[in-house]
């Protein structure tokens, strides 16, 4: 019989268990996986982006926008930092307040796990959950014996990267226990187009332009990659989780008039090739790809009227994706465990005394660059606090 059971031993879970063990509670942390903290080990490109100097609520989605406020307030990307200092690992900004290890993503590992064993947190891997079910307290079947909990926390995290074990086990669980769910599809997650749209991207794969990418009143400037499938890069990730059918916008020349370079260019350079004008501002294929037919043709015969739609072409370039790469490929989960049927302060399940639920399976989702990580070290804390 332990006080608390977190299933789950990820980034939420293991923060949830070092503060409960810290707080004397006698913590079993159960997970399937043969190795703690799957997903921190490949994130970043094994550096781990573990959390974001701009965290702020507005960076989140879920149907409650504000749900996130009041444990990204208690539990703050200042307080991981001093954690991480405490441990002595190094660590830079990148960009754009993204903060990533010197070294690699197992030095936050390796301190997670030794603030457990601090904490005198029992880490239990390769038990895979068979059901679970309360009644005067939780009790956990597992392939390896049945254990039973006062508390029970749900930190098991979304569908994505099914190859690390993602299950859907918490949502499973979650609606067991009568909490609702809302709408769960893949976020920050490439896109994929086909017909004539694929055709002029597949032999872009591998082209690397900064733009804007937008749909409806989000709108992200960074990198976008060309793929064989159709549109990745940080800038087609974050548009990705406001996505849900319709048309992106592309702005490839940002900050820049498009139709008054072009116009520009023709009065001083005549006798140049659109082509190799676009070149000047676009990597040298897709400005092959956009000029088209044209692309041989003297500024000088271009009428006025053509510069101008290659420019809005150029400064608004609508393209429908025909979906996304799905789990397989993305890095979240978007939605989740309705947040109406948790406390925000908690994380506490309203209706299910001693159930919790936090990380990745709940219906808050960060930007890319270290926002859900953070999102998982408040919501774990905030939950450690309260089992």
């Amino acid at each position: 019989m332990y006080d608390v059971i977190i299933l789950g031993a990820g980034a939420a879970g293991l923060m949830c268990a070092i503060r409960a063990g810290q707080r004397g509670r006698r913590v079993l942390v159960l997970d399937h996986a043969p190795r703690a903290g799957a997903k921190i080990l490949i994130s970043g490109g094994g550096r781990c982006n573990f959390t974001n100097t701009g965290v702020q609520a507005e960076r989140f989605l879920s149907d409650n926008p504000d749900f996130c406020r009041g444990a990204l307030a208690r539990y703050t990307p200042d307080d991981f930092v001093s954690l991480v200092r405490r441990h002595s690992i190094g660590f830079h900004e990148k960009t754009l307040g993204q903060l990533f290890c010197d070294g690699s993503a197992r030095q936050i590992v390796a301190m997670l796990l030794a603030e457990c064993s601090a904490a005198g947190v029992e880490l239990r891997l390769g038990h895979r959950v068979v059901d679970a079910t309360r009644a005067d307290a939780f009790f956990v079947q597992t392939d390896h014996g049945d254990v039973a909990a006062a508390c029970l926390v749900l930190a098991t995290g979304g569908l994505s990267i099914p190859k690390l074990g993602a299950s859907g086990l918490a949502y499973r669980l979650a609606e067991r226990f009568g909490l609702r769910l809302t709408e769960i599809r893949p976020g920050l997650v490439p896109l994929c187009f086909d017909g004539d749209l694929l055709e002029l991207m597949r032999p872009l794969a591998g082209v690397s332009v900064d733009c804007e990418v937008g749909v409806g009143r989000a709108a992200f400037a960074e990198a976008v990659l060309f793929t064989h499938r159709g549109l990745s890069g940080p800038a087609v990730l974050q548009v990705s989780s406001y996505w849900r059918q319709g048309p992106i916008r592309l702005d490839l020349l940002v900050g820049v008039d498009a139709a008054a370079f072009l116009l520009a260019r023709k009065r001083s350079r005549p006798r140049a090739a659109l082509g190799s004008v676009l070149g000047e501002r676009l990597p040298g294929r897709l400005a092959s790809a956009l000029a088209g037919a044209a692309e041989a043709t003297r500024l000088a015969d271009v009428p006025d009227r053509t510069l101008r739609a290659v420019a809005a072409r150029l400064s608004g370039w609508q393209v429908r994706p025909s979906g996304t790469e799905g789990y397989a490929k993305a890095e979240v989960t978007c939605g989740g465990v309705d947040t109406r049927d948790l406390s925000s302060r908690t994380m506490a399940a309203n209706a299910v005394p001693g159930l919790f639920v936090i990380g990745e399976a709940v219906d808050v989702t960060g930007w890319l660059g270290g926002y859900n990580f953070q999102w998982a070290w408040a919501s774990g804390w905030c939950a450690g606090e309260a089992v």
